[in-house]
């Protein structure tokens, strides 16, 4: 992982920091720009997807090389491939980003958690691991900074903050549910272009006082998104159409959601 941090002077004034500091660093999948090999030019200075490790060049014309991987697939930050480099590019936040000196943290190994050692009512664990919610060729979420509900018999569900999340791709579902632990649940449907992910997502705007740390933060149903990763795992749903549980390798069932399961 590597930890950047924006430039006083690089589009965005001094105080407002970009919401995509934390990255990962792939290896390229190419060479070359693409779309430069294709039309038998030169590339100009290669630019590398930090989301998925695309190289595109660094032509800024509308529609054009590393601005339209950005624009179609929504991965915010690019690292430039330059010998003389070293910085990235936020096209979301519009900001220049250089690398922080000090090496980024590692998520400490995770020891095996079995959920039915979690307690009843559901206990709040913030988390440091990254979180990537994808769907429809964009990345929904980002997120250094979940919030983990861990309660009996079901994996654990990521809160994510709405500073982490492309709310402008989220929209209000009908339908409200209440949980005897937060209370009254609101559901956001996904929408990229014309693909509509109905309910995929959760809110609480005003949860019990126990749980007042996640108003407003967004869960996400791993089954009804194309990709959920932490720390770079897929996760695997959990089963059952009302839950929205992540399994994750160091969790252990078996599972709340199963059929024969509701009453667990």
């Amino acid at each position: 992982m590597t930890r950047w941090t924006p430039r006083l002077d690089g589009g965005r004034p001094s105080g407002k920091p970009c919401s995509h500091t934390w990255t990962a660093d792939p290896a390229p999948l190419g060479a070359t720009c693409p779309a430069c090999a294709a039309r038998g030019r030169a590339p100009g200075d290669l630019l590398l997807c930090l989301t998925c490790a695309h190289v595109g060049c660094s032509d800024s014309s509308p529609g054009a090389h590393a601005t339209a991987h950005f624009e179609a697939d929504g991965h915010p930050v690019v690292r430039s491939l330059a010998r003389d480099g070293g910085w990235a590019w936020c096209y979301e936040d519009e900001v220049y980003l250089d690398p922080l000196d000090e090496p980024a943290p590692r998520s400490a190994p995770r020891g095996p958690e079995s959920v039915w050692d979690y307690p009843r009512p559901p206990a709040l664990s913030p988390d440091d691991r990254v979180v990537v919610v994808e769907c429809a060729g964009r990345v929904v979420a980002e997120s250094r900074r979940t919030i983990r509900v861990l309660e009996t018999s079901h994996p654990p569900v990521f809160y994510v903050p709405p500073q982490d999340v492309r709310t402008d791709l989220l929209f209000p579902a009908a339908g409200r549910t209440w949980c005897e632990w937060k209370g009254a649940a609101r559901y956001w449907d996904v929408v990229v272009g014309d693909d509509v992910r109905a309910r995929a997502a959760w809110t609480y705007p005003r949860p019990e006082p126990a749980y007042a740390a996640l108003t407003a933060f967004f869960a996400f149903y791993p089954s009804r998104v194309d990709r959920c990763t932490v720390a770079g795992d897929v996760v695997t749903a959990q089963e059952g159409d009302f839950y929205g549980g992540w399994i994750t390798p160091e969790v252990r069932g078996p599972f709340k959601g199963a059929p024969g399961t509701r009453l667990w």
